[in-house]
């Protein structure tokens, strides 16, 4: 299953999310990849931490390659790198992703990860994508890659403007360039049970018969010591709550992910 988590809206929990998300897969015994197509890398810091600046081969690098005309072509799989927690692997992002894009635009190769993805999906049980907060070249990539969609939303007005914008871009590139792609979900983050707003516009997704996960994630400062640590938090505070409310996400993301399956 290849997932890509994805807003163009800034600081939903798209990170966080799909950090911990592979974490989980990885710590119940699949072998997860997470790809950061980020320019800011946030997941690599997150799993790796700084080093991974120092990484000569990352997503710019298999990019770069798809660009070259001459020359031994590398493999997706020469990119990735194991990290220290078990079957959680990491293709790293790269500042040059900024670099490249607009050659990599004009030159058509957009279908290049999806291509590639369809080889790494036959060694890693679950492949999670995090993409950068805009709507460009590598969440494009990603979106023709992915068999899912989630969208992280973080229960404010504004960001459910972007929403709606969001799910008819997704509909016009499924439309256009991956018809097996489907919205898995909407994940409710930074949820407050005691603020009435959150609840209104979590209604209205409902009203509207958007997809939306059972399971909220509430707010907790042991998200950001989570990543300042570069823990995920199965492994930093497997019992907090936030720890148990991600685990019921993935595991619902595992059940919908079996329901797709039987149905293709």
């Amino acid at each position: 299953m290849k997932r890509v988590i994805f807003n163009q809206k800034g600081g939903v929990g798209k990170t966080s999310i799909s950090c911990n998300m592979a974490a989980i897969s990885a710590w119940k015994g699949f072998k997860t990849l997470l790809i950061d197509l980020d320019i800011q890398g946030n997941s690599s810091e997150y799993l790796v931490g700084e080093q991974f600046r120092d990484l000569d081969d990352n997503a710019a690098s298999f990019f770069k390659q798809k660009l070259a005309l001459f020359g031994k072509s590398k493999d997706a799989g020469d990119c990735v790198y194991e990290t220290e927690f078990d079957n959680l692997y990491l293709m790293p992002s790269s500042p040059e992703l900024a670099v490249i894009e607009r050659e990599l635009e004009s030159r058509h190769k957009i279908y290049k990860l999806r291509d590639a993805l369809r080889e790494l999906e036959k060694e890693y049980e679950h492949i999670y994508i995090d993409t950068p907060p805009a709507l460009n070249f590598y969440s494009r990539s990603a979106l023709i890659a992915a068999d899912s969609l989630v969208i992280p939303f973080d229960c404010d007005s504004f960001s459910q403007g972007a929403l709606m914008g969001l799910l008819e871009t997704v509909e016009e590139i499924r439309e256009d360039h991956n018809p097996g792609l489907h919205l898995e979900g909407i994940v409710v983050n930074q949820f407050q049970a005691q603020a009435s707003l959150p609840a209104q516009l979590v209604d209205s997704l409902r009203a509207n018969e958007l997809p939306v996960f059972e399971q909220y994630l509430s707010s907790s400062v042991k998200m950001k010591e989570s990543r300042n640590r570069q823990l995920p938090l199965v492994h930093l505070a497997p019992s907090h709550k936030l720890t148990q409310q991600l685990i019921a996400l993935h595991d619902s993301l595992s059940d919908s992910g079996s329901k797709a399956a039987r149905r293709a």
